[in-house]
């Protein structure tokens, strides 16, 4: 019936049929670009969606709400499982967010659970950074407000603290009933995560200088650090607030310069996160991932998905030159870079010392121009 209807249309409206069939093919080709978005200063600052970044958004779904163009967010924030911050995007975005379309600074750490699946790890940050980590696969993970809790008087000025009245209590009852560890004050630490931005500055530097100095036991003469993993290493970023804000890696120079001028030996550590080309290439799998799910939902039509060998354009969209851009530029072709100027990046033209390929207003065009340069 389908066969006869199109020879019937091409009859009475004199179509080039030939011309019918390849829109038609073209229509359930895999698609060609992908696109990896940034959250803050993109599509939200702070909690609220800049102006028209929910409606650019559902240009990349079918009319029935099925992913339609495959894009996720690649951003360096986090502090909470993938499952709540895609939930939370939804909300706030009012489009369908999967799991799989969050890849956090902190989601590489997956790959390093073989090697401290059941050793004692702190993890630092706001949020929920021990659940972010247990969640990986991490069997003995303590979050730093509650190892604190262990060690009287590590924090000199806790006292003075009145905003943490009542913390260590707390803490020490979660991790009773969510950590197997029952003496974490006599447990080397193997490797501290910073999994989102400290909220301490300087009780966490000053434990974290503790445990790196003293081979994972406060109160030790050892000079073997255990292992410091970031997972970002951002110097700034755009948060509600109208100038930018300090970000992870303001936190790494801090902690970094005060160990370097106290201890004998520098600090050793390894960053995740963009510009990284290690969160590139993870963006390019789950892509990939995502063009192949697209796919599937294809050949339930009767004519299937063509395939295509490779990404033709691979979009990054963000707001922070050293960073978003950089990353891009790094990770080669195909990987196209567009700065918008919501957040980091307000100036005109193009940025002097990390350009990218395309500076654009608002989240709005960039989506704009990749549908239009894609033809579709």
């Amino acid at each position: 019936m389908f066969f006869g209807s199109i020879r019937r249309l091409s009859r009475r409206n004199h179509f080039d049929a030939s011309h019918l069939w390849r829109e038609i093919h073209q229509s359930v080709q895999r698609p060609s670009f992908g696109i990896a978005f940034d959250i803050d200063g993109v599509v939200l600052r702070g909690s609220s969606p800049i102006d028209g970044s929910s409606l650019a958004l559902k240009r990349l779904y079918a009319d029935d709400g099925t992913l339609k163009f495959p894009f996720l967010f690649l951003t360096n924030g986090g502090g909470i499982p993938e499952t709540k911050r895609a939930s939370e995007l939804s909300k706030l975005l009012d489009v369908e967010i999967s799991t799989l379309q969050v890849v956090q600074g902190h989601s590489p750490f997956k790959g390093l659970v073989s090697r401290f699946e059941n050793e004692l790890i702190v993890a630092i940050g706001k949020g929920e950074p021990a659940e972010v980590m247990s969640n990986y696969g991490f069997n003995n993970v303590i979050s730093m407000d509650e190892y604190v809790s262990f060690f009287e008087n590590i924090d000199p000025l806790s006292r003075y603290k009145t905003w943490a009245a009542g913390q260590n209590s707390k803490a020490r009852t979660s991790m009773k009933t969510s950590n197997p560890i029952d003496h974490p004050h006599r447990t080397r630490v193997k490797a501290a995560f910073i999994v989102s931005d400290p909220v301490d500055w300087g009780r966490d530097i000053q434990v974290l200088c503790d445990i790196l100095r003293s081979g994972g036991l406060p109160g030790e003469e050892n000079g073997f650090q255990p292992s410091l993993f970031f997972a970002a290493d951002d110097l700034e970023y755009q948060a509600a607030f109208p100038c930018k804000r300090l970000g992870m890696g303001a936190f790494r120079l801090a902690l970094e310069s005060i160990f370097n001028r106290i201890s004998h030996n520098p600090l050793q550590y390894t960053s995740f996160g963009k510009p990284n080309l290690v969160a590139f290439k993870s963006a390019e799998g789950v892509l990939e991932q995502l063009r192949s799910m697209i796919c599937k939902e294809s050949q339930k039509e009767k004519y299937g998905c063509r395939e295509v060998d490779a990404f033709n354009t691979l979009y990054m969209i963000g707001d922070n030159p050293s960073v978003d851009i950089i990353g891009a530029e790094k990770a080669g072709r195909p990987w196209f870079s567009i700065l918008t100027r919501t957040g980091v990046f307000r100036e005109e033209g193009n940025h002097s010392e990390f350009p990218a390929d395309l500076v654009v207003d608002s989240v709005v065009e960039a989506i704009d121009y990749i549908l239009k340069r894609e033809g579709v």
